[in-house]
């Protein structure tokens, strides 16, 4: 799939929003990727997770472990790990850092990919790295479904994306005259209480 195929996809879910919108980060952007509304979708979560599966297959070999940094990257780590034969797992925050909870281990021989649903920053995708350098297992490579940042985010280790496209976002600091004029909206949902 092409980063056009891609965006077809979220926009034939609704979930490729235009607006003034507060990212995870905390930057701000006129585009919001809602992909929870792709995600509860089976039929496209294997049709994205599927392509992926190929590239990530072309690109770093055999898979033991897809690693999903939670909640974001739970369901593409179990398609893709659904797609490319192996086991899925999933990360989460403990006391405010990542850890492999629940009784899941990566064994010393397993070779580990770390997926993620959408990169804007990269934050999360360090998170996971720095975690899971503290276990056995080798990480060869991260995936995710769109890289907004075209490509410049650093995610700590190699990236296989299915579609990097470079989306505006700002300084909220920084606006743009036309984001200034419209109510900002927080859709995620990093930061909730």
């Amino acid at each position: 799939m092409n980063n056009d195929q891609v965006l077809q996809v979220f926009r034939d879910a609704g979930a490729l929003l235009e607006g003034h919108f507060i990212l995870s980060s905390g930057r701000r952007s006129p585009v919001f990727l809602q992909k929870a509304l792709v995600f509860s979708q089976p039929e496209l979560s294997a049709k994205l997770c599927s392509a992926l599966a190929e590239k990530v297959k072309a690109r770093l070999g055999d898979i033991d472990v897809v690693v999903g940094p939670a909640m974001g990257g739970v369901i593409p780590s179990y398609e893709l790990a659904r797609h490319l034969g192996c086991r899925a797992v999933f990360v989460e925050r403990v006391e405010g850092a990542f850890e492999l909870r629940r009784s899941f281990e990566i064994g010393e021989s397993d070779r580990v990919l770390i997926a993620e649903d959408i990169v804007t920053t990269g934050l999360s995708f360090r998170e996971t790295v720095d975690a899971l350098h503290k276990l056995p297992g080798k990480v060869v490579g991260g995936s995710c479904i769109i890289d907004r940042s075209g490509g410049e985010a650093d995610v700590g280790c190699e990236l296989v994306s299915l579609a990097a496209i470079k989306f505006p976002d700002y300084d909220p600091e920084d606006l743009p005259a036309d984001l200034q004029a419209i109510p900002a909206y927080k859709p995620g949902s990093r930061g909730l209480k």
